[in-house]
């Protein structure tokens, strides 16, 4: 078969799974629209991700905005830290990602820093790919696509780069949702956007994309999930930061320290059930973990599920421990709440000093400002004999010291139930578009055809899109043999009847059998009806499938029964 890619996205058009964006006015790179079969294929794909995390997990679901104010990309690092590096050719003045222009070059272009691609750039004598110019120094690109909320032009926000931070913000309402209990995790599925220098390899890379990604928050004190020994005979190729693949089983790879958190491990091993559920080849999918230079700003652990494709090996879900990083920034700059509580088992009489803010003289020095500022001094901890330490808040960027007459020190005594503590993350996050263009392509084959089939030619090839009943657009097509009454009328009662019962066919009666059933094949469906005169005698269809193309009856009466079984 032809580049793997081409292959993929020929049939992708022509049968309506993707189309590119905005063409009848030349397109635009890292945009495509899902056409009909690709929307089936794609929220198929995400009932199933629901199905392992929101069933299978008990996690809680919530629907966030893709927009946000600055302050919050401000407080989580992405302002900062959300960059790649770009160069632009001083003849033509292309742009593209430097780590880019290394590939084949330099191993791990995209952990190298600013001045380690230069040198790395001038080294190989790299030239512009579009006109073999001169390309410049690299320099830092923020990602996030800048917008403006309401009329108020020093009002800005951005569209969101991932989803995750909907969900931190929102920690404490979730928390009580979750009856104030670690663990408990939520899910998010939607659209993220980030505005890549240069997009290329179409779903592989995108500037708007469809991300399903979910935050588990954990006691920091937690090594192990509850549930891990579901799993730990789970075997899966490991590449580990250290040296070469290896192929384990999780419990091993938690013993050996490979992995060692067993919350990474856990979900690394849902994870794989999942894919390989909705179709990916599991001889082409492994784990590899980040190097240390590679990680996201914050993150303190990642393995990566990559998947082989004819772009090599591309990575299609992120497993990262998130650590405390961003509950924690989102609490110092709101001056909120976004804490848990670890009860003890008998509450304890406790006496201590403690700051206590004087709310009117902060409110008049620092107005909106006054409660981080409030915040910053009751987080202050005192022993005994402590002097009260300076306190700063960052205020409008710049570090601010509030002085002793904004608060006094109290000693108080009081009940305690239990110590409050910043929730550990383990995050998840999956690329649906990567996930369903890799389904594509690690099922889509190519059959040589040597006996004919309801008229197909001897030695003919069809191509043939092997995916599971679960995630296929259609579960069946459905077809009167021939075009005439007395048959399309029994083919057209049959498509109601599963209708009804939520069971969605492709019904045809154009062209030959063979070739209807070869339009099947080619789209994914995995089982084909056939009304035939034989049918009309004893109320019978024959149900045909797939990838072995065997053939048997099955009363009409029972049908609907059937179909259910073969999807499920």
């Amino acid at each position: 078969m032809e580049n793997p890619f081409n292959a993929v996205m020929s049939m992708a058009k022509r049968r309506g799974y993707l189309w590119p964006s905005f063409e009848i006015y030349g397109g635009s790179a890292g945009f495509y629209d899902y056409g009909p079969l690709g929307v089936r294929l794609k929220e198929n794909v995400l009932a199933e991700w629901r199905r392992c995390f929101l069933v299978g997990e008990g996690f809680l679901e919530i629907d966030t905005p893709m927009i946000a104010p600055e302050i919050v990309f401000e407080a989580s690092g992405h302002l900062a830290e959300f960059t790649d590096f770009m160069v632009r050719c001083e003849q033509c003045k292309g742009s593209f990602r430097a780590d880019h222009l290394l590939e084949g070059k330099v191993e791990n272009a995209d952990a190298l820093g600013k001045e380690e691609l230069g040198s790395a750039l001038s080294e190989h004598g790299v030239k512009c790919p579009d006109c073999s110019g001169q390309v410049g120094a690299p320099y830092p690109f923020n990602l996030m696509f800048q917008t403006q909320i309401g009329p108020d032009s020093e009002r800005r926000g951005y569209l969101r780069p991932e989803t995750a931070q909907g969900i931190f913000l929102d920690f404490a309402l979730l928390y009580r949702q979750a009856r104030e209990r670690l663990p408990f995790g939520v899910i998010q599925v939607g659209r993220g956007f980030r505005n890549e220098i240069s997009p290329r390899q179409g779903l592989i890379r995108m500037r708007e994309f469809n991300m399903a990604e979910a935050e588990v928050f954990i006691d920091p004190d937690s090594t192990e999930h509850s549930r891990f020994s579901e799993v730990a005979d789970i075997e899966v190729p490991l590449v580990p930061n250290t040296g070469d693949t290896v192929t384990s089983t999780l419990g091993a790879a938690i013993e050996s320290g490979m992995i060692c958190n067993g919350n990474l491990a856990y979900f690394m091993a849902r994870t794989y059930q999942f894919l390989t559920t909705v179709g990916l080849d599991p001889a082409r999918l492994r784990f590899r973990q980040h190097l240390p230079d590679e990680m996201a700003h914050y993150a303190g652990d990642c393995w990566d599920a990559e998947a082989l494709t004819g772009f090599g090996w591309v990575e299609i879900v992120g497993i990262a421990d998130r650590s405390a990083y961003d509950l924690s920034a989102h609490r110092d700059r709101s001056g909120k709440d976004l804490t848990a509580l670890r009860k003890y088992d008998q509450p304890v009489m406790v006496t201590k000093r403690v700051l206590v803010p004087d709310m009117r003289a902060i409110g008049r020095q620092f107005k909106g400002d006054a409660p981080r500022v409030s915040a910053a001094i009751k987080a202050v901890e005192l022993a005994d004999d402590d002097e009260v330490p300076d306190i700063t808040v960052e205020i409008n960027g710049a570090p601010t010291s509030v002085q002793g007459e904004l608060f006094e020190v109290k000693e108080v005594t009081e009940k305690v139930t239990g110590e409050r503590f910043v929730p550990r993350v383990v995050e998840p996050s999956f690329g649906v578009d990567r996930i369903v263009y890799t389904i594509l392509e690690h099922n889509l084959r190519q059959e040589v055809r040597e006996e004919q089939e309801g008229g197909d030619e001897d030695g003919e090839a069809f191509r043939v899109l092997g995916l599971p009943p679960r995630v296929a657009p259609f579960k069946f097509g459905l077809f009167p043999l021939v075009s005439k009454p007395e048959l399309t009328t029994v083919a057209q009662e049959i498509d109601a009847m599963l209708k009804e019962h939520d069971i969605l066919a492709n019904y045809d009666e154009s062209g030959s059998i063979g070739r209807r059933y070869a339009r099947m094949d080619e789209v994914g469906t995995p089982y084909c009806i056939t009304v035939d005169f034989d049918g009309l005698e004893d109320r019978s269809v024959t149900i045909r499938e797939r990838d072995s193309r065997s053939q048997r009856r099955v009363p009409i009466d029972d049908l609907v029964d059937e179909a259910r079984t073969l999807i499920k």
